[in-house]
């Protein structure tokens, strides 16, 4: 399929997981596209052997205003133009009850996920109003719907990230934008390795079997159905779509 032919995408926290399996099926569909991550060098290793004309690196801290902009600038400079940004990268932040729980820890995590997914937002809006219109997606989680014990500040995070996809796509809406959010369940990536270890470390397993008894589907989601969702939000075919969640959790938030 090609539903992505000849626009112009930038998916930050892009060097694995979700997010490089979402810079892999944009690719596919046609699209061009602007990794970003913290780490160049997991950036290089993750699309060694890909097709170089279809894609660019950026180092960047999407904490930080400066280097979200130059994501955006690569794109322009190196493409032409912006037409969807997918702003995916996040944390997880420590597993620890909320009265224990470090304040800088806590900011840190609303840093990335929140200010984050505001800045992608802030910096794209401009330049894909100037193509006519197009799409922002920001990777949310369930942990936006639902509270987790010994997550606070995660889930904290994603549920802001909740409201602001709605003020956004509001705002947006005038200018031919779409904004909507991507709830994922459980995922098999190193996000979920981590919650897991983290919850706990002598008996990781066990809390990864835990997740799966509640999912209806008794299995985690893989980064490349993500990026299947992720793909179609992007495209022409998600047209009537904004300012909502798109959960996607084998079943865990049904019941």
């Amino acid at each position: 399929m090609t539903r992505l032919k000849s626009k112009v995408a930038v998916i930050t926290g892009a060097a694995g997981g979700i997010g490089l399996a979402t810079a892999n099926r944009f690719i596919d569909e046609g699209c061009s596209v602007v990794l970003a991550d913290l780490s160049e060098s997991a950036l290089r290793d993750a699309t060694s052997g890909w097709n170089a004309d279809r894609f660019a690196l950026v180092q960047a801290d999407v904490s930080q205003p400066g280097d979200v902009e130059r994501c955006t600038g690569v794109a322009i400079e190196r493409f032409g133009g912006l037409d969807i940004m997918v702003a995916n990268a996040g944390i997880e932040g420590m597993v620890a009850p909320l009265t224990e729980y470090p304040v800088d820890e806590f900011d840190r995590v609303l840093a990335v996920n929140v200010r984050g997914a505001f800045l992608s937002i802030k910096a794209a809006a401009p330049l894909i109003a100037k193509r006519g219109g197009g799409a922002i997606i920001v990777t949310s989680s369930v942990a936006g719907l639902i509270g987790a014990a010994g997550l606070s500040a995660y889930v904290a995070s994603k549920h802001a990230v909740m409201g602001l996809v709605k003020s956004a796509a509001i705002e947006l809406a005038p200018l031919g934008i779409r904004v909507v959010s991507v709830n994922p369940g459980p995922v098999n990536n190193r996000m979920m390795r981590s919650i897991e270890s983290k919850a706990a470390p002598d008996a990781a397993e066990m809390v990864k079997k835990g997740f799966e008894e509640k999912i209806p589907l008794h299995r985690y989601g893989e980064n490349k159905e993500i990026a299947a969702l992720m793909a179609f939000l992007a495209s022409d075919d998600a047209s009537y779509c904004t300012g909502v969640p798109f959960v996607i959790d084998g079943g865990y938030t049904a019941q």
